[in-house]
This record gives structure tokens, C-alpha cells and sequence, in this order.
């Protein structure tokens, strides 16, 4: 994580990076500035945000649907899939997925999971470009930073339920000894699945397992996180055991790999440790091992309601 102030003001950079020579040029009359190149257009920022939310249509595109941000450098194409590390990893741009090609307002594509894909794109503002899958009749929307002046925090606390699926479990590793006696003192492991229902978790009191692959779980409920006012570091985690006793906390984050879990009603702190961490790119774990059962791959969710594309297919 790397804390950094959001400014309002968006310029095209000066230094822009192309990944290929030709010169089809593009118009682009925001803020007086001259035709470019698409390649120009995706190198003058070296973040681009997808706004998942914004998304119009009722297709996926697996890699941008996981993706925090994406970034386009020399022909190579780079993601923020997780927020572990997120701001310093690649220096702010995350990791290597694939590479692009770009020409007449066609950006194609080839990653390293999912293979190739194909884009028409269209620049909507300063900052703002669309990018139209007509295989799947869907549109992302994408809007540029630089790292010197894009929010990691914010888009990190925005989406800690992500954060707290990219381990195989998280092992109790610090009990406070003021607190009352309660329940969850007996828990010692907890994992928040990612795949098709985003708040399912499990619990487990088994202890010094090493392996997450060998904890058996003993419980299987439903969770939630929710915000504080006035507090965008602090959050509230609540485990539904069952219908009548929730486990509520304040849900703080230590670093990239702890969490503090305050429980109010004991007055009790416990502390977390995630074990096996989980590198997404898409249908892979840590190891490289293709993801079965449980394990599914995390996907980012859209908020909003799934709307048709009023975009029209120009290459059909």
C-alpha cells in the first residue's frame, strides 16, 4: 500500500510510450492538444482504473474483470489483480499479463491465461477511454492516473473483502489477555472465499497446522464488511455463526499480511497472519496449480445493475 493524494486535475503527460510505429493518428481535441496515436493515448498514463461499476453489458472479459488497474508500456501489459502489494508491486503497476498491440483505434490483447482479446476503443475524455468487446458485446470503462497521483489506500480500503480473500486462511496469532472469556477465543483459523458468493467464510479450531490445505473447517457461515464514518482505515467484520449470535469486530489492517480483529463485546484484540498467499491471474493459485473446488478465482463484483450495451458492433 502507498498512501498518495487524489488530484482533480488530469493532464496528458509529456513523455508518452509506444509499443509499436505506426502512425495512425486519433482526434483528440481535450485541452487543445493535437491528433496522436493510440499507442500514445495508452502510454500517457501509467495507470488506467477500471471502473467495474461503470461496466456496460452482460458479457466478462476475465481479465479486466479481475483487474484493479491496468497499464499499457512498451507492448506490455501490466495489472493490479491483487491488493497485497498493491502500490508496490511493479513499482505501482503490478505484474506482467500479456502484451498489446494498438492501431486504428484497435487494441488487441494476448495474455498469458486467457489469451487473445480484441477492443475497439474510444476515448470518451481527458482521462477517460472505453474499451468495447464486440465478441462479448461488453464495454469497460478506464480512467488514467499517474502513480504520483492515484489513491492506492482508498482503492485498497474500498475493497478489503478482496484483500481478505488472497490467502488460504488467516491463523490466529495474537490473543490480548484483557479481554473477557468468549466463543471465538476457540477459533483459530478463518478463510473468506472468493468465486460465486463473496461472503461466505470458514472457520476452524485447529491448531500449529502448517499447511492451509490440511485445516479442517469447522464451520461454514456468512460475512460482511462494512464501513466506519469518518474512518476509511477502520472497518467492521461481522461472522454469522448462526440466526442469533453474530461475532461483530473492528477490522483493522497491520500490514500486507495481519489483521487486527477488536471484538467489543470481550474487549479482546486478536491479531491474523495470512498463510498461502494467492497471486490472481486468473484460474491459478500461488503455485501455479490450476484452481478446483473451493478455490475459485476472485473476481471483482459490479455494483450496479447489469445494463445492455448501447454500443454497436462495427466490426459485424
Amino acid at each position: 500500500m502507498k498512501t498518495m493524494k487524489l488530484l482533480l486535475g488530469f493532464v496528458l503527460s509529456a513523455t508518452l510510450l509506444t509499443s509499436c510505429y505506426r502512425e495512425e493518428v486519433i482526434v483528440n481535441d481535450y485541452n487543445n492538444q493535437p491528433g496522436i496515436t493510440l499507442n500514445q493515448l495508452l502510454g500517457s498514463y501509467e495507470l488506467w482504473y477500471v471502473d467495474i461499476n461503470q461496466t456496460l453489458g452482460t458479457g466478462e472479459t476475465p481479465f479486466l474483470q479481475i483487474a484493479f488497474t491496468i497499464s499499457f508500456r512498451n507492448g506490455i501489459v501490466y495489472a493490479n489483480n491483487n491488493l497485497v502489494g498493491f502500490g508496490s508491486s511493479g513499482n505501482g503497476i503490478g505484474i506482467d499479463v500479456g502484451t498489446y498491440d494498438a492501431y486504428n483505434m484497435i487494441l488487441d490483447v494476448y495474455h498469458d491465461i486467457d489469451g487473445f482479446e480484441t477492443f475497439d476503443v474510444y476515448q470518451l475524455d481527458a482521462n477517460t477511454i472505453e474499451l468495447y468487446n464486440p465478441f462479448n458485446d461488453t464495454s469497460y470503462f478506464l480512467h488514467g492516473y499517474q502513480r504520483s497521483t492515484f489513491d492506492y489506500d482508498f482503492v485498497f480500503y474500498d475493497n478489503i473483502h478482496y484483500f481478505l480473500q488472497e490467502y488460504e486462511a488467516w491463523e490466529k496469532t495474537y490473543t490480548s489477555q484483557m479481554g473477557a472469556i468468549n466463543e471465538f477465543d476457540n477459533e483459530n483459523y478463518l478463510q473468506f472465499l472468493a468465486g460465486g458468493n463473496d461472503s461466505v467464510f470458514r472457520s476452524s479450531q485447529d491448531t500449529n497446522i502448517g499447511n492451509p490445505d490440511n485445516i479442517y473447517w469447522d464451520y461454514t457461515g456468512i460475512y460482511g464488511v462494512g464501513d466506519i464514518s469518518n474512518n476509511m482505515y477502520l472497518k467492521t467484520l461481522t461472522l454469522d455463526y448462526d440466526f442469533f449470535d453474530n461475532e461483530f469486530f473492528e477490522l483493522s489492517v497491520i500490514n500486507d499480511q495481519r489483521i487486527e480483529l477488536y471484538h467489543p463485546s470481550s474487549g479482546t484484540v486478536y491479531e491474523f497472519t495470512g498463510r498461502g498467499y494467492i497471486q490472481f491471474l486468473r484460474e491459478t493459485d500461488a503455485q501455479g496449480r490450476k484452481i478446483e473446488g473451493s478455490k475459485q478465482p476472485k473476481k471483482r463484483k459490479q455494483k450496479t445493475p447489469k445494463k445492455e450495451n448501447p454500443r454497436v458492433n462495427s466490426r459485424s
